[in-house]
């Protein structure tokens, strides 16, 4: 990391912060939250936001996580696809998923290619448009809108935006993956 990560000798935080953290991260801290600690405001919002987005939408999982690794690959966010693969696959996605985003990313201005489903290539496609252009084109808007109910479309769109917000973080941070 760029920083030092955080210790309770270097910034002590309240407890039942820290426990929080812990508890949604199963006992361990990560190195994200290492970072994060720095702030109690920060880390506490983060926190509660990140685990609605993760675990409190109704959205299909399989769909938000390939958002979020296309997001991971397009940014440079290694920290996050190497968390967030795992998680699409537990999902029910696939290597081969993975290997036909991993070929879309490579090949700017490219379609996504064989071994993605209808949904999955527009998603990633949706998720592609809002991380390199910020404005998504009204015409695969439109294909989002005939796909998804809006309920599915603001939590697609919020898992992409906030994992926009997690990567840039991450990557100017130099967050790592654990060892």
């Amino acid at each position: 990391m760029r920083i030092p990560p955080w210790t309770p000798e270097a910034k002590p935080q309240a407890e039942d912060l820290v426990k929080a953290i812990m508890e949604r991260r199963g006992g361990t801290l990560l190195n994200l939250d290492r970072a994060l600690l720095w702030s109690e405001p920060l880390a506490r919002g983060w926190n509660v936001y990140l685990k609605n987005v993760r675990t409190g939408l109704a959205a299909s999982r399989k769909l938000r996580e390939l958002g979020i690794c296309t997001v991971a690959l397009i940014t440079g966010a290694h920290y996050e696809y190497h968390h967030h693969a795992p998680d699409f696959v537990a999902a029910g996605g696939t290597q081969q998923e993975l290997d036909a985003l991993n070929a879309f990313v490579g090949s700017p201005g490219a379609q996504p290619g064989p071994g993605l489903g209808r949904d999955e290539a527009l998603v990633v496609q949706y998720a592609a448009s809002m991380t390199r252009d910020v404005k998504v084109p009204d015409a695969l808007f439109e294909r989002m809108r005939e796909r998804f109910d809006t309920t599915e479309l603001v939590e697609i769109t919020a898992a992409i935006a906030t994992y926009n917000m997690v990567a840039r973080f991450l990557v100017a941070l130099g967050v790592t993956p654990e060892d």
